[in-house]
């Protein structure tokens, strides 16, 4: 995979909006976020889709992809992360210039609907992170215990080779609502993390599965199926697949269908293992049953009763979110209950 460069403080990280255009609506949280990349020590450059009307976003997916490429051609832009996510990333796809964004790796940042883009960018070859973006992740950093705002400034700027996943102790479910200024910056009271559940793991080697970090929000992906976006059959040997829901809480069965789909493409039979973000919004009650179900569909509909899966891992529609680098070769070690990075997402000087 190519790695981008670790970003340092004091460089100049692009702002942009691949989905939708939510900043114009809601500016307040908008430059709550910009504020607080600030603080962290980098230069924000608002590309021209950051702040656009959330109309003309919608209707120019041309544009959406220009500032992206825009961005991966300028030498003075050391990173990209994506203002929020939406429902229609899958749109630009076709106006990316693989050879510019494939000639120019650099840190790629975003979530939710920012996987279509991820996604294809990652399989130019490129590492890409799935984690906090500027409106839903950096807004809020500051309501966010301390050891987790180190670990965001840890991830940045310091090596994260044969480094462990963490687990943080509460989670929230969303954001009160952006339409009041007074709730800029804030999140949902928080709720304790029981943390990591190993729901069924391998005999073999100890417990312990590797393989290349892949995926995303599974509603978007769904978007990709059937497409020229999606991976050939060859693609999903060894990978560690990563999926998550939105804060549009799909229904259990809607889940099922989309995990059915995995399996009827043979895709279970490959991947070394397959792990899952909290769900948001989702009662105690109700994430035991997508436990249950998640079993049910990979060893008791497709026989796969060896593949290691985990649920209720801290990325996703919950906060706070670690980051996950995409393409980046990772290890599920179902013996000791964690994840680690088994390499550097970035390059090595």
């Amino acid at each position: 995979m190519i790695k981008p460069k670790r970003l340092k403080p004091g460089d100049n990280i692009a702002v942009l909006s691949p989905s939708t255009g939510l900043p114009s609506v809601f500016p307040h949280i908008f430059e709550c976020g910009i504020r607080n990349l600030t603080k962290l020590g980098f230069n924000v450059v608002a590309y021209p889709t950051a702040r656009m009307a959330i109309d003309k976003v919608f209707n120019n997916p041309k544009q959406r992809a220009d500032d992206i490429n825009h961005a991966f051609a300028d030498s003075n832009i050391q990173g990209i992360i994506a203002t929020i996510g939406g429902n229609d990333s899958a749109r630009i796809l076709k106006y990316l210039d693989p050879h510019i964004i494939k000639a120019n790796p650099k840190f790629f940042m975003g979530y939710s609907d920012f996987t279509a883009v991820s996604v294809y960018v990652n399989q130019l070859g490129l590492v890409t992170f799935n984690g906090p973006s500027v409106m839903a992740g950096f807004s809020q950093l500051h309501s966010f215990p301390q050891a987790y705002q180190d670990y965001v400034k840890s991830f940045l700027f310091d090596d994260v080779s044969d480094s462990v996943l963490p687990v943080f102790s509460h989670y929230s479910d969303g954001y009160p609502d952006w339409a009041e200024p007074s709730n800029e910056g804030k999140i949902h009271p928080q709720q304790r993390n029981d943390g990591p559940r190993f729901l069924q793991s391998s005999d073999a080697h100890g417990g312990c599965v590797s393989g290349q970090l892949f995926g995303g929000c599974l509603e978007v992906l769904e978007m990709l199926k059937g497409t020229q976006y999606w991976p050939d059959a060859s693609f999903w040997r060894g990978k560690i697949l990563f999926f998550e829901t939105s804060e549009e809480k799909p229904t259990i069965d809607y889940v099922r269908y989309w995990l059915r789909n995995y399996g009827v493409m043979g895709v279970f039979e490959h991947v070394s293992g397959v792990i899952f973000g909290r769900a948001r919004d989702y009662s105690n009650e109700e994430k035991a049953l997508l436990d249950d179900m998640i079993v049910s569909v990979v060893a008791g509909e497709f026989g796969c009763d060896q593949l290691t899966l985990v649920s209720n891992l801290d990325f996703g529609h919950t906060d706070p979110q670690f980051i996950l680098p995409q393409g980046v070769m990772a290890e599920i070690n179902s013996h000791l209950r964690q994840i680690r990075l088994l390499e550097s997402p970035f390059e090595q000087c």
